[in-house]
C-alpha cells in the first residue's frame, strides 16, 4: 500500500512540500530515500540471477537499494541482523 502511495503521488508531494510552511523543499537526502525506495527490488533496477548446479533451477532476485532510512524491506533487514 505505501509502494502504491508513493509511487502516485512522489512527484506531486515533492513539487508542493514547502508550500505550507514556507520552505524552499524537502531536503535531499529524503527526496534520495523515497526515490531509492521506489526502486528498491525492482528488476528493471538491477537483479541477480542464481542457478543450481544440482537441479538446474533459476532464479531472479531484484537487488535492494540497502537505505536504513525509509525502507521497510531494506531497514528491517539491517535492524534484524543489526542484534
Amino acid at each position: 500500500m505505501l509502494y502504491k502511495v508513493l509511487q502516485a503521488h512522489l512527484e506531486t508531494f515533492l513539487r508542493n512540500a514547502g508550500e505550507l510552511d514556507g520552505s524552499s523543499s524537502v531536503p535531499r537526502f529524503v527526496e534520495n530515500e523515497l526515490r531509492a525506495f521506489l526502486d528498491c527490488g525492482v528488476l528493471a533496477r538491477g537483479l541477480i540471477r542464481l542457478h543450481c548446479t544440482g537441479c538446474g533451477h533459476d532464479i531472479v532476485v531484484g537487488l535492494s537499494c540497502k537505505r536504513r532510512g525509509f525502507c521497510p524491506r531494506c531497514g528491517g533487514r539491517r535492524m534484524k541482523h543489526a542484534s
